[in-house]
């Protein structure tokens, strides 16, 4: 806001008032100071989200090994050892977009939109109308395309799993398929999974570019809006040079978050698929301490062929 408003004021000083270098000094020295603490805040927001991701991805990875390791060969059939390496490296891994480009992006989302339709309603209440009544399409789309991203996610990365789980069981047992000559025939099968995995990640990928170019064309077109009734009022005189340019360079930062939100949604999506994942596993209960398996006696039981 306060960049927009000394471009705004130096600009409409040069034009309409004359002024040149030496008188606008002070202007010109503030706007570079503004612009220089824009740029630090965006690298300590950027750095502190890395290290706290980091952080949060370490905590999460070793609370998920420890668990594994917990539960031992008691746990459910549907946490194949494969499966589980997926989860726990890539899986995990994929919650750095949630931890430093979601997150931090949610809360400018919300902060930046109110604080620019205040500052441009002191300038011009027509034109932060027009962005008040824009604003919410955004997220009306962001939400009914982030339902099928979350679900597009959430099939790549069980797809994904049972692909290197059934990969690591056909590695782990490829001296018994070679004896009984069932190697070759695992071919196909891995085959058909990579292929279903394929076919997800395109899909997801269609929806991921789909839900961008309508973010991005809402934008657009509520910007243009703007423009137009700021540029017309500049012509018929009624409103003044410094308020139109300040309206015209804040507009496109009371959608700029928003925009940016779809965009890392996206890349977060599977990170937070991954990590549902991970508290499924989380929540697994631990065999009592001292609990016995009796081991089944293999004379009792009838081999067939």
């Amino acid at each position: 806001i306060a960049q927009a408003w000394l471009m705004a004021y130096v600009i409409a000083a040069a034009l309409e008032g004359g002024k040149g270098l030496t008188q606008l000094s002070l202007p010109l020295e503030a706007l570079v100071f503004v612009v220089i603490a824009r740029a630090a805040t965006a690298w300590a927001r950027d750095s502190l989200a890395g290290r706290s991701g980091a952080l949060a991805k370490s905590q999460l990875r070793s609370a998920l090994l420890g668990h594994v390791g917990a539960l031992g060969p008691n746990r459910p059939a549907d946490q194949r050892a494969g499966e589980l390496a997926v989860l726990a490296t890539r899986g995990v891994d994929a919650l750095d977009g949630y931890f430093s480009l979601y997150l931090p992006q949610l809360f400018l989302a919300v902060i930046v939109p109110v604080a620019v339709v205040a500052a441009i309603s002191t300038q011009d209440w027509i034109s932060a109308l027009i962005i008040v009544v824009t604003v919410p399409l955004i997220p009306l789309f962001m939400g009914l395309v982030g339902a099928t991203t979350r679900d597009r996610m959430a099939l790549q990365l069980g797809t994904l799993q049972q692909l290197s789980g059934h990969f690591l069981d056909v590695v782990s047992g490829l001296a018994t398929l070679k004896v009984f000559g069932r190697a070759k025939a695992q071919i196909g099968a891995i085959a058909e999974v990579t292929d279903r995995y394929r076919r997800a990640a395109m899909a997801t990928l269609r929806v991921t570019f789909l839900s961008s170019l309508i973010l991005e064309l809402v934008a657009t077109i509520s910007v243009a809006l703007v423009a137009v009734e700021v540029g017309l009022r500049l012509l018929g005189g009624e409103i003044d040079l410094r308020a139109g340019l300040m309206v015209l360079v804040l507009a496109p930062e009371a959608y700029l978050p928003l925009r940016l939100l779809g965009a890392n949604y996206h890349a977060s999506s599977e990170g937070m698929a991954a990590a549902e994942h991970v508290f499924t596993v989380l929540e697994t209960p631990l065999p009592p301490r001292g609990h016995r398996t009796d081991t089944p006696d293999p004379s009792a039981e009838a081999i067939s062929v």
